[in-house]
């Protein structure tokens, strides 16, 4: 019986076929295991997982494996993507068992729930034979089995239990970047070693860090890391956009599937480079990503989650050239020059003699790269290309919003901040559903799945960015909405924190509740920075002080793993700052004090701009033209200064 063929998930369609009788996640698959007396066999991964697709062709799609695993389990298929609460217990659990985790994830479950062995990936003969061990434990020696479940789970609860909550202060802020800085790479950038992982959070952080303690060796680990993740091959040279992340320690050999939450952070990062320290890289790159995101990843209603990793089932076939290809292309003269520039020697970085490329120096004659590069993007497309994960998530649409107002605001790109607001229409439209936010759609479509605190913290922070790029009062009211939800029905209500999950969610074996950032900000820096940008936009002391307290609780883990608290801590450095609230009275919204004002912008400032008085628009409230002219009024903390007309007062005032 085919059950996952009327999913929204791309994953879950991608194992609809398979002869192995998988089941979605519910109460009916928990039902039929009670029913047969048989664990539950729980494989969670996602679309554009590599090795997903490796243990599919493997094992999922092998009859004879299908036939063990139906008769003895019953298998569930999760997306950890639509279903991030399920994933999050579940590698807790893996976690515990084993030391580490990842993708594809393998869990052998009680018919109600509670794991008892978990791993990852698998080959054939060892996943055949894990699933026939099991089972003959599963009838043979039950209550040994159900010891380990108990134990498993009681180690899952534990580890959502939060540390003391301290404040976020100086302190522990200089504390968590010196952190990252002793693991910072001084050769190849980056923090630690092979695979890195694009850190685009805890660059965030220390480029506010900077902007606030003016110390020059943070600024230069994070220009040495944007040049060099720009120029290795985890950056596609020739499209734009990024891979999820690079197996060597140089940048140079990517895993090539693209996520829309790392570009979306990244933009942000190398906008903000620029406009902080001056970039020429950095601009490139924001400019090259603002157009993958545009012409790659949305599809008319908002952006969708991921490319693949593989086309044809080989991964990095779209990618990957030979010195021969390059000069079937572009002829022998401009082949040499190619393999020169971007690195694609006989011997080659990746597999069968192929390189992937490299831009280590900008050409000297930019024409004749943009035709180059031209030419091979358009024979590019002629091969096979990776599959798209179609769905729309909420949360990293919401990052990609606020990182494409941050940066139609700082470069004047007025067809930035449209494709921001009408990705904002879509989700205030289609994703709140009741008052209550869905976490994921398809097709225009909300999916059933529940919003969990990213989506909550990142929409909200999201509409916020809406609210001042437009000065509409209308997004600074959904901001409240979904805020106001998060503390009635996330907050824990025995502390200062807050669960992944709402109150009146579906109960899992625990209710997650992660501090720490992993590929996305974790529900708690999301929703701390969304809180801080709406107390400062409304003046309003109960959201400063509810983030305030939820970052408390993440401050003991930030002052000594910076690397895993950048959002939290990036919020933080806005809270030191400020953050700063700016408010331009204008007719003009093109006016030069609005530029000065995102181009000088300190850590989380906040700003509108706008007629005065204008009606639900806080900071302008009050704040009428001086003698007829622009004004701009500065305040900090709710204290404000003298408001000034002249550029070279306000830029003052920034720095």
């Amino acid at each position: 019986m085919n059950r996952l063929a009327g999913s929204q998930s791309p994953y879950l369609q991608q194992h609809a076929a398979n002869p192995v009788d998988w089941w979605p996640w519910g109460e009916e698959a928990i039902a039929e295991a009670k029913r047969r007396d048989v664990p539950l066999l729980i494989s969670v991964g996602y679309s554009s997982c590599h090795w997903c697709h490796v243990m599919a062709h493997e094992s999922f799609e092998n009859e004879a494996v299908a036939a063990v695993v139906n008769e003895f389990t019953v298998p569930i298929k999760v997306d950890r993507e639509e279903r991030p609460d399920v994933d999050a217990v579940y590698m807790t659990a893996t976690q515990a068992m084993t030391g580490q985790g990842g993708w594809p994830m393998t869990v052998f479950a009680t018919p109600d729930g509670q794991p008892f062995y978990c791993g990852t990936y698998f080959p054939r003969d060892a996943f055949l034979r894990l699933v026939q061990a099991v089972a003959a434990a599963w009838r043979e020696q039950r209550d040994g089995v159900l010891q380990q479940s108990a134990a498993v789970v009681d180690a899952v609860r534990k580890v959502a239990e939060r540390p003391p909550s301290n404040p976020m202060d100086d302190s522990v802020l200089r504390s968590a970047a010196a952190t990252l800085m002793e693991s910072y790479d001084d050769r190849h950038g980056g923090f630690g070693g092979a695979p890195k992982f694009p850190p685009h959070m805890a660059l965030l952080f220390l480029l506010r860090h900077y902007q606030r303690t003016r110390d020059d060796a943070i600024l230069d680990a994070v220009r040495h890391t944007c040049e060099r993740m720009a120029r290795g091959g985890m950056y596609d040279q020739l499209a734009g956009g990024f891979a999820r992340y690079a197996v060597d320690s140089t940048w140079t050999v990517p895993h090539f599937e693209k996520m829309l939450y790392d570009n979306a952070l990244l933009l942000r990062v190398y906008t903000h480079l620029d406009r902080i320290a001056g970039s020429g890289t950095g601009r490139r790159v924001a400019h090259e990503t603002v157009a993958f995101l545009a012409q790659e990843l949305h599809d008319g209603h908002g952006f969708i989650s991921a490319l693949d990793a593989d086309a044809d089932g080989e991964e990095g076939l779209t990618y990957a050239w030979t010195p021969a290809q390059l000069d079937e292309v572009l002829g022998e003269i401009d082949g040499a020059w190619a393999r020169y520039l971007l690195r694609v020697t006989p011997e080659g970085t990746f597999e069968h003699g192929s390189s992937v490329l490299q831009l280590p120096e900008d050409p000297a004659n930019a024409e004749r790269w943009a035709d180059i590069r031209a030419r091979l993007l358009h024979a590019r497309a002629a091969r096979p290309q990776p599959a798209r994960d179609g769905k729309i998530v909420a949360a990293w649409n919401g990052l990609a919003i606020t990182a494409l107002v941050e940066f139609g605001r700082a470069y004047g790109d007025a067809e930035a901040i449209a494709l921001a607001v009408r990705t904002a229409e879509f989700l205030a439209g289609t994703h709140l559903v009741g008052g209550r936010l869905r976490r994921v759609s398809r097709d225009g479509v909300a999916g059933e799945p529940a919003g969990v605190l990213e989506d909550y913290g990142a929409v909200a922070e999201a509409f916020c960015a809406v609210h001042q790029a437009t000065a509409d009062g209308r997004w600074l009211a959904l901001a409240k909405d979904l805020l106001d939800v998060a503390l009635a029905h996330f907050r824990d209500p025995d502390g200062d924190g807050f669960f992944d999950t709402a109150d009146d969610a579906e109960a899992l074996v625990a209710r997650p509740a992660d501090i720490t950032d992993n590929a996305t900000p974790a529900g708690l820096s999301a929703i701390a920075a969304a809180l801080v940008t709406y107390s400062a936009l409304t003046a309003d002391p109960a959201y400063r002080e509810a983030a305030e307290r939820a970052l408390a609780t993440v401050s003991v883990v930030a002052a000594t793993h910076g690397r895993f608290t950048g959002y939290a801590c990036a919020a933080g450095e806005a809270l030191h700052s400020g953050p700063f609230e700016i408010a331009i009275a204008t007719p003009d919204p093109q006016d030069p004090l609005v530029a000065a004002a995102w181009w000088h912008a300190p850590p989380g400032a906040v700003i509108v701009a706008g007629e005065p008085d204008r009606a639900g628009v806080p900071l302008l409230e009050g704040r009428p033209l001086r003698d007829g002219a622009p004004t701009a009024y500065v305040c900090r903390g709710f204290v404000c200064d003298a408001p000034v007309t002249a550029l070279e007062d306000l830029v003052a005032k920034l720095a």
